[in-house]
């Protein structure tokens, strides 16, 4: 009898092969893409069962921090979950809920990503907590340059005179969408935070991400009001009520009409993807390059950038080899290889053959080598903070006169918060 069960223990291991048993059972992934996007991770996804045999359970939802807060509540987290904000990862890396991972994958990743990467991905500590699986670049205003001619505005000034113009001339120059539940006002908060890092610089910009700098301060304060000024209500496509009603997925789309309903959007990298599946009246889609391009945004020679980010909650064999996939130059390949999907790596072995336009290549490109790279601060800021932060732009952009009244009450959030709930990050140089 010991004999027979040794044989069939031996057929069961032959049967597996290298990787980790079937009876591990899959690895539970959660995440915030939905649609779309949800399709493009699953290949992914299907791309590491294919290689490991271990399978997969994948929950996609847009209100991932809320689900993920409650399972690990009640003791059942994911295997791994992806969230887009490095502070939400910090906090379970204080309770001890994030696992750090292997010595190995740090190496892996130390020598595949940049310096800056390497430290968002450590999440403020000396240990690897969390693998980058897409990159965005932030600092981007994108234009129709067949429309837009002449010379480009490469200052604030210059910005908010070309937009005065367009409103001189009845046109209308900003594309906004403040939409996005359950965390609408984050289109918002990426303008104040492009308006003070390329004003104020990098140094005043982490001080203030960090919980260093107080709302109230000059140079913040001065983000909120330039902002304002750029964003006068005839500037908006529809005004104000529009930009507060209006999906951010969707605010771009005018831009492409005969005649254009606005002529500007100020949105990350991501929106390509958006851009390249509006289908025309006459059955067409914009081309990057053709139909739409970025600017940089203007001033100070450093961009913001974001990352949606994996951490492992459960120390399994297949949760520590699907984070080790996740980091591999062939899962980085395959989201930004599927035609218009727009996916960017922040892995700088991947090299920029894999992205096919020049407009995603300039924007892999900066990704990937820029040496001044600030990540996106309210996605640094701890939860209370950034839910605080949404909501005081949508009151703003409802009510300018309550400028002085929201930013006290950021001081106060801002003030509540412990010091040891702050992230810091390096940011620029």
């Amino acid at each position: 009898m010991k004999r027979l069960l040794a044989v069939v223990m031996a057929l069961s291991l032959l049967a597996g092969g290298c990787s980790a048993s079937a009876e591990d059972g899959p690895v539970v992934v959660l995440a915030s893409w939905t649609g779309e996007e949800e399709k493009a991770f699953r290949q992914v996804l299907d791309a590491f069962k294919a290689d490991t045999g271990i399978d997969y359970l994948y929950e996609g939802t847009r209100a991932v921090d809320q689900v993920l807060a409650s399972d690990v509540q009640r003791g059942t987290p994911p295997d791994v979950a992806v969230l887009p904000n490095a502070g939400v990862l910090a906090k379970y890396q204080k309770s001890g809920d994030l696992l750090p991972l292997d010595q190995d994958l740090s190496a892996a990743v130390t020598r595949s990503f940049s310096q800056q990467w390497v430290t968002l991905q450590q999440i403020g500590t000396e240990r690897l907590y969390a693998v980058a699986v897409k990159a965005d670049l932030k600092s981007l205003i994108w234009y129709d340059p067949a429309r837009m001619t002449g010379i480009r505005p490469t200052t604030f000034a210059g910005l908010r005179e070309y937009s005065a113009g367009l409103v001189a001339a009845g046109g209308t120059p900003w594309c906004v969408g403040m939409g996005a539940p359950p965390t609408s006002g984050w289109p918002g908060t990426d303008w104040i935070e492009d308006i003070l890092l390329h004003s104020a610089g990098p140094g005043k910009y982490r001080q203030w991400a960090s919980g260093g700098l107080e709302w109230r301060s000059p140079e913040v304060k001065q983000a909120w009001l330039d902002w304002g000024s750029l964003l006068e209500p005839s500037a908006i496509r529809g005004g104000t009520a529009a930009a507060l009603l209006t999906d951010f997925g969707d605010a771009g789309k005018p831009m492409f009409a005969d005649p254009p309903g606005c002529a500007l959007e100020h949105q990350a990298s991501f929106i390509m993807s958006r851009y390249q599946n509006f289908q025309r009246p006459d059955g067409t889609f914009p081309k990057p390059g053709t139909d739409f391009d970025f600017l940089a945004f203007p001033g100070r020679d450093v961009s913001e950038v974001a990352a949606d980010l994996a951490g492992m909650f459960q120390g399994t064999p297949g949760a520590r080899k699907l984070m080790e996939f996740l980091a591999s130059e062939k899962a980085q390949r395959i989201w930004p290889s599927i035609p218009r999907a727009n996916a960017f790596s922040a892995n700088g072995k991947l090299g920029l053959d894999v992205y096919p336009d020049p407009v995603s290549r300039k924007v892999a490109e900066t990704i990937t080598t820029a040496s001044a790279l600030c990540f996106d601060a309210s996605d640094l800021m701890p939860a209370t903070m950034t839910g605080a932060f949404h909501r005081a732009v949508l009151e703003y952009l409802s009510n300018r006169d309550r400028l002085d009244i929201l930013l006290k009450q950021l001081d106060d959030v801002r003030e509540s918060i412990q010091s040891g709930e702050w992230l810091k990050i390096h940011c620029g140089q």
